[in-house]
């Protein structure tokens, strides 16, 4: 499976630094938004598409390939999961979407201004 790897060459850094590994991962399109989309549970592949807004099949299969590589996601017998790892990881996005609904507020208090 072709997914960035620490130590590798990556996007932003010819070294594969982990840091920009996992920046190179999750900022293909919908990585995030899948293990944002996994924290409320395990789903099938149809749910997670659903709750990933209609995300198309072969994306949403090709991510989930990569988030497996990966060690970030797994399959359950209800379907998809969090690994530990996958868990870990959305506690640390946890705070980053808090701070999106503050910033996104601000930035609609400075659009009703102008």
């Amino acid at each position: 499976m072709n997914f960035p790897k620490p130590g590798l060459p990556v996007r932003g850094s010819k070294s594969g630094a982990p840091i920009m590994a996992l920046f190179d991962l999750l900022g293909r399109r919908w990585a995030m938004g899948i293990v944002w989309n996994l924290q409320a549970g395990d789903c099938t592949f149809r749910e997670l598409q659903e709750r990933c807004e209609g995300l198309s099949p072969t994306l949403l299969n090709t991510r989930l390939k990569e988030l497996r590589a990966a060690l970030l996601v797994d399959r359950s017998a209800d379907g998809y999961c969090l690994t530990s790892q996958g868990k870990a990881l959305y506690d640390m996005l946890e705070p980053m979407g808090l701070w999106a609904k503050t910033w996104a507020k601000d930035i609609n208090k400075l659009k009703a201004g102008d």
